[in-house]
């Protein structure tokens, strides 16, 4: 297959057909109605019904829509383009899911403006921090957003008790000691608190969750160490399977059959992580076929899958690798097929599955939510944390600070 066909299935289709021009009716010229990109096009003063883009806020969910946008779907590494693994799950019920929050992927996460109140569920695949370096991002940034509940996180255990979940979280608390004492200073407390649902690793297909209509089922994923899950959330008869990092596994096979939209992970070629990383021989090798699945295998379990639309991820989506792990996939797979990275839109319901790219600001400020933002408890000083020698050490700044407060007090009316 060309190489420039194959970029069609890779990304989004871009192309549309103008069609018409301008004809004589009646002795006058008229414009006929364009076909778009995004539909019919009524005259030239007017805007396409429907773009090929996806405006974040824009659009509401149908009753019995499923919205996946992908906010994360590179490496462990930092990269501006692409952060590490993270799915947002949008029901049209008004819940919504994290499957993995990978380091970096808060950013894109902020550009969706989604009021963070709506944001307090996420489902860990294993403790990687590309998989779940981002928790403290959510966990503060929404507590200083206006979350107004506790975060809420479910985890696979591990097979000692220091490899799970609840151990994990309960030790990232620790070490953001300072972070988390301090700001108990001056915000309610019970934003800051994250409830952690740990679960059985080896649970094989396990209801992990099992609320408003919603069904979270996980089973093992074979990826370093035991430990690790994969998971499929069950609605309105539509079915969303995420693999986590994974090697193949007979679990998947059987309880990704048939979903509407699986994402696993497709790993760099070895011949691209030699040349890309510089590493060992054999340890690439290692890396690419038995901790990670390669383009070609992942090709095998979706031709056995069958899923609506396959959905490939944890490799750098760029033009050096794209083209090659395409082609590798072909392979052995010629179904519905997306290479993700950040920031593409998938819109699933019954009749079709709609890939596209969110257009979301640089600049996103924080949307504040339906529910007020909690008062600190009433008891709390918000100079606890301070020292004497501290106090003592602020420069008094009362004459030019007068005036602003008078008017922010007065325009608000503040007493």
């Amino acid at each position: 297959m060309k190489k420039g066909i194959s970029v069609i299935s890779v990304g989004i289709f871009l192309a549309g057909l103008i069609v018409g021009a301008m004809i004589a009716q009646n002795g006058s010229r008229l414009v006929q109605d364009a076909e778009a990109a995004g539909g019919i096009v009524k005259s030239p003063t007017s805007a396409a019904p429907e773009r090929y883009v996806y405006y974040p806020g824009t659009e509401a969910l149908a009753p019995d829509e499923m919205r996946v946008i992908a906010c994360g779907t590179g490496m462990p590494a930092a990269r501006h383009k692409q952060a590490a693994a993270c799915f947002l799950v949008e029901l049209g019920n008004g819940d919504k899911f994290f499957f993995d929050l990978g380091t970096g992927a808060m950013a894109n996460v902020a550009a969706l403006m989604i009021p963070y109140d709506f944001l307090d569920k996420v489902f860990i695949s294993h403790l990687h921090t590309d998989h779940w370096g981002d928790l403290a991002s959510l966990w503060a940034g929404g507590w200083t957003a206006g979350r107004t509940s506790a975060l809420k996180v479910w985890g696979p255990s591990g097979p000692t008790e220091d490899f799970g979940t609840k151990f994990a979280v309960e030790h990232f608390l620790l070490a953001y000691n300072w972070d988390y004492r301090s700001r108990q200073a001056t915000l309610a407390n019970e934003p800051g608190r994250i409830e952690v649902t740990e679960f059985d690793y080896r649970g094989n297909n396990q209801v992990i969750y099992n609320q408003n209509g919603v069904t979270i089922r996980s089973w093992p994923a074979i990826h370093i160490a035991d430990g690790a899950v994969s998971f499929a959330l069950e609605w309105k008869g539509l079915r969303f399977v995420f693999g986590g990092d994974t090697g193949p596994n007979k679990w998947f096979i059987e309880h990704a059959k048939g979903a509407d939209l699986v994402i696993h992970e497709s790993f760099f070629l070895p011949t691209q992580f030699v040349e890309l990383y510089g590493r060992d021989l054999k340890a690439t090798l290692n890396v690419t076929t038995v901790l990670h699945t390669s383009p070609q295998a992942f090709g095998k379990i979706m031709s056995v899958v069958r899923p609506r639309h396959a959905v490939a991820h944890h490799v750098f989506n760029d033009e050096e690798t794209r083209y090659e792990v395409y082609d590798a996939i072909r392979e052995t797979y010629d179904g519905p097929l997306s290479l993700a990275t950040d920031m593409m839109v998938w819109n699933v319901t019954k009749d079709e599955i709609k890939v596209r790219m969110a257009e979301a600001t640089e600049s996103a400020y924080s949307v504040p939510g339906p529910k007020p933002v909690p008062f600190p408890e009433a008891d709390v000083d918000p100079l606890m944390y301070y020292s004497k020698e501290t106090l003592d050490g602020r420069w008094d700044v009362s004459d030019v600070e007068k005036k602003m407060k008078e008017e922010f007090k007065k325009k608000y009316g503040l007493d």
